[in-house]
């Protein structure tokens, strides 16, 4: 290490306390994304509530409950905004405590560099290394955009977040950090996949008669993804490859097996080419320093038109609810926000782009509420205030435990008649009178 390097170190060390001090009324706060949660600078923040109001603090899905949240009850203080919704975001937004910032994921560091200006942008990293960088580990996605736009930089060290390879973008150097934090030694949030239903394995089952040798996946968290990895793992497929938003632990799994090589991508091939990665130790560890794998920012790994230079790119998301226009909704239950749009429509645009390409959406029939009562998930017409996530033009795949369905090129009489083949066949029936009633029977 430099000199000049560890000199420059030296002198931006500091507490965590000192790094946030000075926050005004109505300043605006980035936490940087996902696992990553700055636990030091937060409960330094939320220690000077009493002296402040109105400050935002924005993050790309809070994996754990903020302290400036625990001690401002009221929301008097602290206003929390997320770029992607997940369980704590949930949670304080049904108490009026978190808002939600639409977005196109791919879009997002342009959004923040166009529109965004932070007074100070908080990331948890690696420790530096001998040239002077700090790595953004699993989270790269936003983070330069974010930096890009701030006023002040603090870094909060972690020596147990994996030095995640570019890719591009991945790290940030000393020269244009403003304040380093030490001290963190806790293990980085884990994300076991969910356990897989019947249901959940019927879905995948009419999945992979449509993945082929030299697919290249886009595969997010969940029972339904996880269940894929591991139909993957025991098929006969070969040279599979990946370009994915979020990489996670079935991804190991297929390249320990043998089934990811990546050697039929056009771009970045051989590599596994990510956005941020959410998982267990397993991945975590199998992420660090591995050459296998290439972080990069959303702005590109999501961009349609380069998930559509590989061909045959498959990817499979999930959804809350689809109307017989083939309308989806993946981000709300009517009014309530519980997700974000995140991927979905970047990934399934690029999908259809690539050559043998496929964007599916995977959906149970039906879900139970919380009385017990089974309800379809392919209905007339969405639940009023319901989000459309992904419009019907550009829908082509939808699967069920039912079957599967290919929508593009068909009218909306085909489309409806297609998607009640593969509802719930309690529901069947009904649905087929609603199309009539609506003039799409």
């Amino acid at each position: 290490m430099s000199e000049r390097v560890e000199r420059e170190y030296e002198l931006k060390r500091t507490g965590a306390a000192e790094a946030m001090a000075g926050v005004k009324s109505g300043d605006r706060i980035f936490y940087g994304e996902f696992t990553l949660f700055p636990r030091l600078c937060d409960a330094a923040l939320a220690a000077q509530k009493d002296g402040v109001t109105g400050v935002n603090v924005d993050s790309v899905c809070f994996t754990q409950m903020p302290k400036v949240a625990e001690v401002d009850p009221d929301g008097n203080h602290f206003i929390l905004n997320d770029w992607h919704f997940g369980g704590v975001s949930r949670k304080l937004h049904k108490q009026g405590r978190c808002n939600y910032i639409p977005l196109t994921y791919h879009q997002g560091p342009r959004i923040m560099r166009k529109y965004q200006d932070y007074d100070i942008v908080v990331l948890t990293t690696g420790p530096m290394d001998e040239r002077g960088y700090f790595n953004y580990g699993i989270s790269n996605s936003m983070a330069s955009a974010a930096v890009d736009k701030a006023r002040r930089v603090v870094v909060e060290v972690n020596p147990n977040v994996p030095n995640c390879l570019g890719g591009n973008q991945e790290s940030i150097h000393i020269t244009r950090v403003d304040a380093v934090v030490e001290g963190r030694t806790d293990t980085l949030v884990q994300v076991p996949a969910a356990n897989a239903s019947d249901i959940d394995r019927s879905i995948a089952a009419h999945i992979m008669e449509v993945i082929e040798d030299g697919s290249c996946l886009q595969l997010g968290i969940g029972a339904l993804p996880n269940v894929i990895g591991s139909m993957l793992a025991d098929s006969d497929l070969k040279d599979l490859g990946v370009h994915t938003e979020m990489l996670v632990d079935s991804c190991v799994d297929l390249y320990e097996c043998g089934k990811i090589t990546g050697a039929r991508k056009v771009i970045d091939k051989y590599k596994m080419a990510y956005t941020f990665a959410m998982g267990t130790q397993k991945l975590y560890d199998f992420l660090h320093n591995n050459p296998t794998c290439a972080s990069y920012p959303v702005h590109y790994i999501n961009d349609p038109k380069i998930v559509a230079l590989n061909p045959k790119v498959v990817a499979v998301n999930n959804a809350v609810a689809i109307d017989l226009y083939s309308q989806v909704c993946s981000e709300s239950a009517g009014t309530r926000q519980v997700s974000g749009t995140g991927g979905q429509l970047d990934f399934i645009f690029g999908a259809f782009g690539s050559k043998g390409g496929k964007g599916i959406i995977g959906i149970s029939s039906t879900y139970t509420d919380s009385k017990g009562e089974v309800h379809s998930r392919i209905n007339p017409t969405l639940a009023p205030g319901s989000i459309v996530t992904l419009p019907r033009s550009l829908v082509q795949y939808v699967a069920t435990e039912y079957g599967m369905v290919q929508l593009k090129g068909k009218s909306t009489v085909e489309r409806a008649q297609a998607l009640i083949s593969i509802a719930h066949p309690d529901f069947r029936d009904e649905l087929a009178n609603q199309a009539a009633a609506m003039g799409i029977g």
